[in-house]
């Protein structure tokens, strides 16, 4: 790569950075999609959607008509003229209507776009909590771990691994203390920004995993933003990279490259959006998540021969399984499952059919709960549920030339819009919970919210929030007790918690 090269890579960049910042900062103070509702909404429902004599409040009741972002734009486009609301189909654009819609939804679940529940006072709450198959309560194991962690990794003795995206890998003991650093490590880089709320940096430490036969073979992998110095020409560049290696005394030893790509491939664009999970299939398999780390939040994502936004599939020691779904075909990453993805969280084996799932997150609306099909299209970004994060359609297809089928396109399993910002999640198989068996589990961060979905093959048939206006979880995990462990982020330093069964909880007395 030439210098010129270089210095391009570090504008693009740059302009990548500032248009997130832009669309922040601006939102900040007033959010894009209010100027809309004022206009067309507010003299009717009122301008905090209170409602008014001439129309009924949108917030603080059930909507008669569902409350879904599809049903809202429903009843905008048909209005009900029977009761004095006009079809505004006939006068707005479907961009419109879908951002009143986003609009509206957001503010029934208290999902402000300008807030991230980053400085929400963090309570845990005491007693016993009741859903509909358990009560369980929540209690604290472990404190002062950085306000930016990223993974949770139950070892079998009850301690824990965790992740400090900006400072490294430690242990958790059971009892909750903290060990110091491991050493030799890859070097997470402590340098990181704020806009809106929200932490952006490179060089950050992501997942860690436990290889299926830890406890004979000792193996530990590590999902990171490598820093590429002799990219720094005008910002700092990276990729993601994983090894594999072993503790021993305090130390990280053995290490192994187990996938990385070409230089060439390595940019500034933060390592929020780069994914950064690992998943083992039980067979001998590794899955390895990459968001938009591309020159911008579209570029590469839908080119076969560049690694950004793809599921990767490897064997543990890095080789390539020949049946991957385009092996063998020239000018594409051999490594490559899946494609068209934009900032892929959480990613798992579901342990009865063995198929691969995902969390992802959309822009302004379109998160997204997906079942992960070999060489399928997950349509980032030539179309979302969502809209981008100024309104505009997500149709990025124009820019890059590619024209497409919608039905080419798989669709999400569960449509999440409003976007609680999903995070990571687990298909629960412990023992104490016996009534969500095989039930995922799934955190958010901006909505604060853990998840129940019921999964039946390829479906979900239900799903029931547990915890509301809890706090962000970065992570999930079952322990090896069968209670659920989830670390949380936040402004005042991040913790572990773990979610046991009330003493009084039947189900889980049988």
């Amino acid at each position: 790569m030439t210098i010129l090269k270089y210095v391009l890579l570090g504008i693009v960049g740059i302009i990548v950075v500032v248009g997130v910042v832009a669309a922040i900062f601006i939102a900040t103070y007033e959010d894009p999609f209010l100027g809309e509702y004022n206009a067309q909404c507010a003299t009717c429902h009122g301008e905090a959607l209170e409602g008014t004599a001439l129309g009924p409040a949108l917030v603080g009741r059930e909507l008669t008509h569902g409350d879904s972002v599809a049903e809202i734009m429903q009843s905008i486009t048909t209005g009900f003229p029977q009761r004095g609301m006009p079809a505004w189909g006939k006068s707005l654009d479907d961009g419109t209507v879908q951002r009143l819609a986003i609009f509206v939804a957001e503010r029934r679940v208290d999902r402000l776009f300008t807030d991230f529940k980053v400085y929400n006072e963090l309570v845990i709450p005491e007693g016993d909590i009741e859903s509909e198959r358990h009560t369980f309560h929540i209690e604290t194991v472990a404190t002062d771990i950085d306000a930016l962690p990223f993974s949770l990794a139950p070892l079998p003795d009850g301690r824990f691994l965790v992740t400090e995206k900006t400072k490294g890998l430690r242990i958790v003991e059971a009892d909750g203390t903290l060990s110091e650093y491991i050493t030799g490590t890859p070097q997470a880089r402590d340098s990181t920004f704020e806009v809106g709320q929200l932490e952006y940096g490179v060089g950050w430490l992501m997942d860690v995993a436990l290889h299926p036969d830890y406890e004979n073979n000792g193996w530990i992998y590590l999902h990171y933003g490598d820093l590429c110095e002799s990219c720094d020409s005008f910002m700092p560049s990276t990729m993601n990279r994983v090894i594999r290696g072993r503790i021993h005394e305090g130390a990280w030893v053995d290490d192994e490259v187990i996938w990385q790509t070409d230089h060439a491939n390595y940019t500034p664009t933060p390592d929020m959006a780069a994914g950064g999970r690992l998943c083992f299939d039980g067979e001998g398999a590794l899955f390895i998540s990459i968001g938009m780390k591309g020159p911008s939040n579209y570029e590469g994502i839908q080119d076969l021969s560049l690694p950004y936004g793809k599921i990767h599939r490897v064997r543990d020691d890095g080789s390539i399984p020949t049946d991957n779904p385009f092996h063998g075909q020239p000018d594409v990453v051999p490594t490559t499952w899946t494609y068209g993805h934009r900032s892929p969280q959480g990613l798992e084996i579901d342990p009865v059919t063995g198929l691969l799932w995902s969390t992802e997150m959309g822009p302004r609306g379109g998160d997204e709960l997906n079942l992960l099909k070999p060489g399928r299209n997950y349509g980032w970004p030539l179309y979302s549920k969502g809209v981008n994060y100024d309104g505009s359609p997500v149709n990025y297809g124009v820019q890059l030339g590619i024209e497409f089928d919608l039905e080419d396109i798989e669709q999400p399993v569960v449509d999440l819009t409003p976007s609680p910002a999903i995070s990571s999640f687990i298909f629960y198989d412990g023992a104490s919970f016996p009534g969500w068996q095989h039930n995922i589990l799934a955190g958010s961060l901006k909505a604060t919210m853990l998840y129940r979905f019921v999964v039946e093959g390829e479906q979900v048939v239900h799903q029931e929030i547990l915890l509301k206006e809890f706090g962000r979880i970065r992570d999930i995990e079952t322990g090896p007790d069968g209670n659920v462990y989830m670390l949380l982020e936040h402004s005042t330093g991040g913790r572990i918690v773990r979610m046991a069964p009330a003493a009084g909880d039947a189900i889980a007395r049988r």
